[in-house]
């Protein structure tokens, strides 16, 4: 048994962690703005604070001790140097979940991409109050924390690994991305997909990345390595939606219309988010030599989730309320 600190855990892959974690028998304590509604056992130990507050992070943990933390909710620099003076020399492993967005800030890197590519020039900063420099500040602001962590693991006494994710479909997904294709290809009326340009779908199962951080908690492996966490398959965006269309046992009508009209009219991303350009594809090369990963296929996984939502009533996402527009636009398309 360990005894195993969670920052986040309670909303989406962190909630299906801090159950896996439970069933084991660990002594678990979660972190967090107390804000999302979970039940857990009573034996579950409930820190409340902000985390972006290195003042709170110091009063609510400095007297605690922990023989792994696992970081689930890590956006800023700052926030990183405060779980090194926090933890540094105090446990024995540190998993922070990075993003596969570190490689869509790389200039020339070429996908899938390899945790090698990490390294190299970066592209330059785009045009501020747009798109996409909010995309690339996240790309940044993961860098600079995978940065800062690393200097802290090579100076010693702070044993880190960090898990690069692309996107992760899960039944518990906050924003309810894979949902409303769900929902799209059930109504039976057009899905709406930009003509070009549609990078290959390399995507990710919530259920895995817990398998991950399980294998690193019990093999004790890892240690000052990043690992890409992603699935074997890469699919376009019409494969996707075939195999999604399979499990929902209906299929999908889609309609390729160009992106400046989908752009222009408003209906991007929300009419079909898998097609954002900052989505990232990773070669899981090293997780599954090194940490032993098997992946679940994307047909399984989407039975799943599909089962999930028929069996839980799920509100229809926000991105699903102009799809009486989308119909009338993709029915001018066909």
């Amino acid at each position: 048994m360990k005894n195993i600190l969670i920052i986040g855990g309670t909303r989406n892959t962190g909630y299906f962690l801090s159950q896996r974690l439970i069933a084991e028998g660990h002594r678990l304590t979660i972190l967090n703005r107390g804000v999302t509604p979970v039940d857990l056992p009573d034996s579950v130990h409930r820190l409340i604070c902000d985390r972006t507050d290195a003042r709170q992070m110091h009063r609510t943990v400095a007297n605690r001790d922990f023989d792994a933390v696992i970081d689930m909710a890590l956006y800023k620099e700052h926030e990183a140097e405060t779980v090194v003076d926090l933890f540094r020399g105090r446990v024995d492993r540190y998993i922070a979940i990075s993003s596969g967005q570190v490689y869509l800030v790389r200039d020339n890197a070429n996908r899938p991409y390899v945790e090698s590519d990490y390294d190299g020039d970066l592209i330059p900063e785009p045009q501020p109050n747009t798109y996409d420099h909010e995309e690339w500040r996240y790309g940044m602001g993961k860098r600079a924390i995978e940065d800062t962590l690393y200097r802290a693991e090579a100076a010693g006494d702070f044993p880190v690994t960090t898990l690069r994710l692309p996107m992760v479909n899960s039944e518990r997904d906050t924003f309810r991305r894979l949902y409303g294709y769900i929902l799209r290809v059930q109504d039976g009326g057009p899905v709406l997909v930009p003509q070009t340009p549609n990078h290959p779908l390399r995507h990710v199962y919530g259920g895995d990345v817990v398998a991950a951080i399980m294998t690193l908690l019990q093999d004790g492996i890892g240690q000052g390595r990043a690992y890409n966490i992603s699935q074997d398959e890469t699919l376009s965006i019409a494969q996707f939606l075939h195999l999604l269309g399979e499990a929902i046992g209906k299929k999908p009508d889609i309609r390729y219309i160009e992106r400046d009209t989908l752009e222009g009219r408003g209906f991007l991303p929300d009419c079909s988010p898998f097609s954002d350009l900052w989505m990232s594809e990773l070669d899981n090369t090293r997780s599954k030599e090194e940490l032993g990963m098997n992946y679940t296929p994307v047909s399984e996984y989407l039975a799943r989730i599909v089962a999930y939502h028929r069996e839980n009533h799920i509100e229809p996402p926000v991105s699903y309320r102009r799809r009486k527009s989308e119909k009338a636009l993709g029915n001018q398309n066909k």
